[in-house]
């Protein structure tokens, strides 16, 4: 059977960004440039440029320099999150992290993908959701579709291709069952256990 690839037939007319050209354009050219530069001094400006272009975000955010957000309009970040540097959101549609959520150092969430048996190379999108508790660990990827459930983790470097369960820590490509996360019920101080009294 004769199979072949055509690219220059692909079309993803079809994809509808939420937003004019001009506006896209000047999330590009403007604002993605200053909300990504390490010169600028803090989380609160960062916010405020994500909010200024529509996206949704919450109280105690915190994001370092050099983040890149695709469409901020599809965004939704819930309170005290953390997103680390060089972190990528590509965010063709909704990417949803909820209440305190860590994205780590060069974090990859992906909502599009093409079809590879499509002669095409046709676009497909899905969403992308981290729950409450959720932390994709440095350099994770996150793949079209996948939801981090409530304190799942994803650890550094893995790619995640399936939801990850509550309260589980995947690892390793494709990302699989490590270990159930426990919480301690004592708090770490300057890097110390401490002992709670009583």
């Amino acid at each position: 059977m004769s199979q072949h690839i055509d690219l220059k037939s692909y079309d993803n007319s079809w994809y509808e960004p939420g937003r004019s050209f001009l506006w896209r354009a000047a999330w590009m050219l403007l604002g993605l440039p200053l909300f990504r530069s390490p010169l600028l001094p803090s989380s609160r400006l960062r916010v405020t440029l994500l909010r200024l272009f529509g996206a949704c975000v919450g109280e105690g955010v915190v994001i370092h320099s050099e983040v890149v957000v695709k469409y901020p309009w599809h965004l939704r970040i819930g309170d005290y999150c953390w997103i680390g540097e060089r972190a990528w959101i590509d965010n063709l549609t909704t990417v949803t992290l909820g209440n305190n959520v860590c994205l780590s150092q060069s974090a990859y969430i992906c909502t599009g993908n093409h079809d590879w048996r499509d002669p095409s190379f046709g676009l497909m999108i899905a969403p992308v959701t981290l729950s409450d508790g959720a932390w994709a660990g440095a350099r994770s990827v996150l793949l079209p579709g996948v939801t981090l459930n409530e304190g799942a983790v994803a650890g550094a470097g893995s790619v995640v291709n399936q939801n990850i369960p509550s309260w589980q820590i995947y690892a390793g490509n494709p990302a699989l069952f490590v270990r159930n996360r426990t919480i301690r019920e004592r708090p770490v101080r300057n890097g110390v256990l401490e002992e709670v009294a009583g």
